[in-house]
């Protein structure tokens, strides 16, 4: 047997080759597999068996990476957790995975303490330092890396809880491998590039997508703490390749040190886990000549789908079907295929699928078809090319009068109107339509336009029925850590509105 995984992600490296710098450290791949030998050490010092669980909830850093690495090595299971979460939060993800171990920051450890009784607790701040980091130095060789299965657990990933307890996707090592090989595949990566790594890594963005990827292939990584356009764009030059939440690129086309000449050296930028507005793709097409290469994927999946490295990548949708994925849309009353063209609910099957939901088998079973597709949840639609649109999550979906209002179609049109910086289409109740359709907008300057001019231009584009009845207003919209708008607590805030 062997760990295929953790083997996979040092096959390609060589050991005097740069794995990554930034945050004041430069770690060939041999010093990214002494370091996750010699936390793997420390973690068995800790009591960490096979298959135990391995709460993370630290800043991001070069030495966080590493522990995830040595969890791989150890055959532990590594469940990263949001450092915002507030303890009340992090009881329940504790309370439901039973971790061996919690990872926090210093000054977090009293309180992780108290409401992770059974765990053992070590601190790991958010420059790499902290007890773990001296058990590490301290700890002798562990031996080779655990032997591991395809089937067994590598991570388990908390869904965004928006509409009600997070679950626990059980992400196995054959899953993420065979995700992070299409990956490497698809968007042609090599030991020659150089990944800007600006995304957390408490999430299956930065820490599998991006860091799977370059690592599978060899590449190095300009490894940033957080997303800074200014530190981005000091990096393109030396760059090859970002990875970034649709935020990036608005932010970048806010700076004016983006340009064609800045992106000379770049091949590839992608972005995900929130949708790209059609107005981005444009304008960072019209400023730096590289088209963004918008993918689809989801925490329980990793990717699903992606636009073409070469060939259209077309705005507004996430591409076609990853080679391994297959992809369906479906009557999400009936579960049968819907005609092309036709919105329904995007169903996939492939390694890339979870294993299920962690101690949750009602959910579990909920989620799975008898013939093994997963339900995202995601509404889209297929054109007449094979590209997938995604027009919103199932429980979006608007019934105002008895009649489907899909709010992405809405969003569509209003988004493109001069003044618009986007916006948001919800359904509230509404004691006559059952739902009405509400539109929250934000706009590029005060007063650029108001509800009443709004409505006259949707009036010309839309049918009666999914036109709002009303328009307001806002500054920006409440978004969760990886730039996804919040609809759940849009909903929640503005219940009232129709009495």
């Amino acid at each position: 047997m062997a760990n295929p995984l953790f083997d996979a992600l040092f096959a390609t490296g060589r050991a005097d080759a740069l794995a990554l710098e930034g945050q004041d450290v430069a770690w060939t791949y041999g010093d990214l597999a002494d370091e996750a030998a010699r936390l793997h050490a420390a973690l068995m010092r800790l009591g960490v068996a096979p298959g135990d669980r391995v709460a993370v909830q630290v800043e991001k850093s070069p030495r966080a990476l590493a522990l995830y690495l040595a969890c791989l090595r150890a055959g532990a299971v590594y469940l990263p957790l949001n450092p915002a979460y507030t303890d009340a939060e992090l009881a329940y993800f504790v309370d439901d995975a039973d971790p061996s171990l919690v990872v926090c920051d210093p000054l977090r450890e009293r309180g992780v303490r108290a409401l992770a009784p059974r765990a053992a607790v070590v601190s790991l701040d958010a420059g790499g330092g902290g007890e773990l980091a001296d058990r590490a130095a301290a700890a002798s060789s562990p031996g080779p890396a655990v032997d591991r299965a395809l089937e067994d657990l590598a991570a388990i990933c908390y869904t965004s809880g928006t509409t009600g307890r997070s679950k626990g996707a059980m992400l196995t090592q054959r899953a993420l491998l065979s995700n992070a090989q299409a990956l490497k595949a698809l968007w042609r990566f090599t030991a020659d590039d150089r990944l800007i790594h600006a995304l957390p890594t408490y999430h299956v963005h930065g820490l599998f997508v991006a860091s799977h990827t370059a690592l599978l292939a060899g590449a190095s990584m300009i490894f940033q703490a957080r997303f800074e356009p200014e530190a981005v764009l000091a990096s393109l030059a030396d760059a090859t390749v970002l990875m970034g939440v649709p935020t990036f690129y608005s932010r970048l086309l806010a700076a004016p040190g983006l340009t064609r000449e800045a992106c000379a050296g770049m091949r590839l930028f992608v972005s995900g886990s929130a949708p790209l507005l059609a107005q981005t793709h444009a304008a960072f097409a019209a400023r730096t000549g590289h088209a963004i290469l918008e993918r689809y994927g989801m925490t329980e999946t990793g990717m699903n789908a992606s636009n073409p490295y070469d060939g259209a990548r077309r705005p507004g949708t996430v591409g076609l079907a990853l080679p391994d994925v297959d992809l369906r849309i479906v009557d999400p009353a009936n579960g049968d295929r819907v005609a092309p063209g036709e919105v329904g609910v995007i169903e996939v099957r492939g390694p890339n699928v979870c294993a299920g939901y962690w101690r949750n088998p009602d959910k579990t079973a909920e989620a799975f078809r008898p013939d093994g597709y997963f339900v995202t949840g995601d509404l889209g639609r297929l054109d007449a090319d094979g590209y997938l649109v995604i027009v919103g999550r199932d429980k979006d979906l608007i019934i105002t009068g008895g009649l489907n209002v899909y709010p992405k179609e809405v969003e569509t049109e209003i988004d493109a109107l001069e003044g618009v910086e986007e916006s948001a289409v919800i359904g509230l109740p509404h004691a006559d339509f059952g739902e009405a359709v509400t539109a929250v907008v934000v706009l590029k300057a005060e007063g650029a336009l108001d509800a009443d001019a709004i409505l006259a231009r949707l009036a010309t584009r839309l049918a009666r029925f999914k036109q709002p009845k009303r328009v307001l207003f806002a500054e920006d919209l409440p978004r969760n850590a990886m730039g996804k708008v919040e609809k759940a607590r849009l909903r929640r805030d503005l219940a009232g509105l129709y009495g």
